[in-house]
């Protein structure tokens, strides 16, 4: 491949970081700006601490409405803020696209912003050529609370790294509903993949809830494309730390391993929404995951921060260096 043709997913953090550092501003409004392993950027409105979000949906189609709502929402979530309005753009295949079948995905958005208590304010509808998929991308707005302000800045050496849910719900999720043909899995396996989608579901903003009112929170990051691997990456480069984690605390759904060797894909790797990273003082850890648990929310203590600026994954007791992908692991399945 042309080392100057980009791959597919998210732009490599390296290049990244050097294309927002010119980004930078003297606004004083501006409390977060971009940068990596920031989620989102805040602003201050008058009296008001406003939250602003913006993130596509290209691998799903199958409950578009449902992926684009709630990956926007998490990511508002992650900052401490409450998701509370959203715009939506959404462009559609030319030659495929039915009435029947935009009038159902402005239902199911209707329906997911009002099981979420987010109120859809706008956006932009069309057909257009060039894509043979709908692909959907919203502009959330929430809301800060107080000084509830969360950075993933903020990561301390010494911090406790917490994992809720297992991983990788999304990704599993996702091939269950579009690749289902090409999984070499028992059909309940496949039935129970597609339903992860709703069960635990691809939600984090409960336990980031949680967590917040629990205290002691120092970061908490949305791992998404490029997966748990990627997530902790940027929650490092955010805080300028490095990361400890270890491969038998981490949790991992029970399906995952039947479902990936299909397309030998690495469940570090890949869609993580619906589990949440969340970096809090070591006294505090008990405390938040006690208080998932009263919400049957699962979680476990997977790693540390560390002073060292290096990213290690043990395994079996033995240091190896956390796995990098620079493209996500489900493009795979979509090449």
């Amino acid at each position: 491949m042309n080392q100057d043709i980009l791959p597919i997913g998210k732009l490599p953090l390296e290049f990244l970081g050097t294309l927002l550092k010119d980004l930078e501003t003297d606004d004083p409004n501006v409390i977060v700006g971009p940068g990596i392993g920031q989620d989102a950027c805040v602003i201050r409105f008058g009296g008001q601490h406003l939250v602003f979000k913006t993130d596509p949906i290209t691998f799903a189609t199958e409950s578009i409405a449902q992926h684009l709502v709630t990956i926007n929402a998490n990511d508002i979530a992650c900052m401490g803020g409450i998701p509370k309005y959203l715009l939506v753009t959404i462009l559609l295949p030319e030659g495929s696209t039915t009435r029947d079948r935009v009038h159902e995905i402005f239902v199911d958005l209707k329906n997911v912003c009002s099981s979420m208590g987010i109120t859809l304010v706008g956006g932009h509808t069309e057909i257009t050529y060039g894509i043979d998929r709908p692909i959907a991308v919203g502009f959330m707005i929430g809301m800060l609370t107080g000084s509830n302000l969360v950075r993933a800045s903020n990561a301390q050496p010494g911090d406790a790294i917490l994992l809720s849910k297992s991983i990788p719900i999304e990704a599993i999720g996702i091939l269950a509903r579009e690749k289902a043909d090409r999984i070499h899995a028992a059909p309940d396996t496949l039935i129970r993949a597609r339903r992860l989608i709703d069960e635990p579901g691809i939600s984090i903003v409960k336990e980031a809830r949680i967590a917040l009112e629990s205290g002691g929170i120092t970061a908490m990051h949305d791992p998404t494309e490029g997966g748990l691997a990627t997530g902790l990456r940027e929650l490092a480069i955010a805080s300028g730390c490095g990361v400890e984690v270890h491969w038998e605390t981490i949790p991992i759904l029970e399906i995952a391993g039947e479902i990936l060797e299909s397309f030998d894909m690495d469940p570090l790797g890949t869609l993580a929404s619906g589990s949440l990273l969340v970096c809090c003082r070591p006294e505090s850890v008990e405390g938040i995951l006690s208080a998932w648990r009263q919400e049957s929310i699962s979680g476990a203590r997977i790693g540390s921060m560390t002073q060292e600026q290096t990213l290690i994954l043990y395994r079996g007791g033995v240091a190896t260096a956390l796995p990098v992908f620079t493209v996500d692991e489900i493009t795979k399945a979509f090449s």
